[in-house]
């Protein structure tokens, strides 16, 4: 594996975990936007093991299209994508609610864990 790739990996689940632990808190928007963190940068790191390199977008939908991810994954990968933007404005942020982020939560793991077998970890 490259070093790169395992940069972007650890990095990821890093997010995911953090992503769990705030959620604890009550902190959803924060939960819900490492959440997608999380997906982007597994994302990228299955780009950077296929490719070499990754585009420098945050769209997860797009990055799951480049990887040829089976359209459960690119669906959950839908789910997840508007909490890059969404957690970023205090009126939408306070909307998200502890049952949302649970489902965002468990997307992730499961977009994450399909790529872990990509990257065959």
């Amino acid at each position: 594996m490259r070093k790169e790739t395992e940069n972007w990996w650890k990095q990821a689940n890093r997010d995911l975990e953090s992503a769990k632990r705030i959620m604890e808190l009550g902190e959803y928007h924060v939960c819900a936007f490492l959440s997608q963190q999380a997906v982007e940068k597994a994302l990228k790191a299955l780009l950077i093991d296929r490719t070499g390199n990754f585009p420098r977008i945050h769209d997860v939908v797009e990055l799951s299209r480049r990887v040829k991810a089976p359209s459960k994954i690119t669906e959950l990968c839908a789910t997840i994508n508007p909490a890059y933007t969404s957690t970023r404005y205090p009126d939408v942020a306070s909307d998200f609610d502890k049952v949302e982020v649970e489902e965002i939560v468990i997307s992730a793991e499961e977009i994450l864990e399909w790529i872990k077998k990509e990257l065959k970890l």
